[in-house]
């Protein structure tokens, strides 16, 4: 839960960052990249280790999001790839999400509560 707000902040500062210099010539718009996300995409995989050279998913994970610049992409005559509309969906998207793990973790602390008797 904690590395799930982590990331939903870090995301929320790289959408400010891409908001706040979507007229800066040159820059290219970050994406913050969830990487419990991609964890899930691998467990789905249906891989199996044979022999000890193998490599295992989890070695390369450590439940943390990481920020990716996009270079492939250029939407203004400047050089800049900010696309104003995708950032403010994407920081829209981003607020609910955070507020649902608030959400979530607020009634995970009332269970606890109501377990030790302080709550009713």
């Amino acid at each position: 839960m904690e590395n799930a707000l982590n990331a939903s902040v870090l995301r929320q500062k790289t959408t400010a960052s891409n908001i706040a210099n979507a007229d800066t010539p040159g820059y290219k718009a970050q994406k913050t990249v969830f990487q419990h996300a991609l964890d899930e995409e691998q467990t789905k995989l249906s891989a199996r280790r044979t022999s000890d050279y193998h490599v295992h998913f989890s070695e390369h994970s450590n439940g943390q999001a990481y920020v990716s610049e996009s270079r492939g992409t250029t939407y203004n005559h400047n050089g800049n790839n900010v696309d104003i509309d995708k950032e403010m969906s994407s920081m829209a998207e981003n607020q609910i999400y955070y507020h649902s793990l608030i959400e979530r973790m607020n009634s995970q602390f009332n269970s606890i509560r109501t377990a030790i008797g302080k709550g009713r």
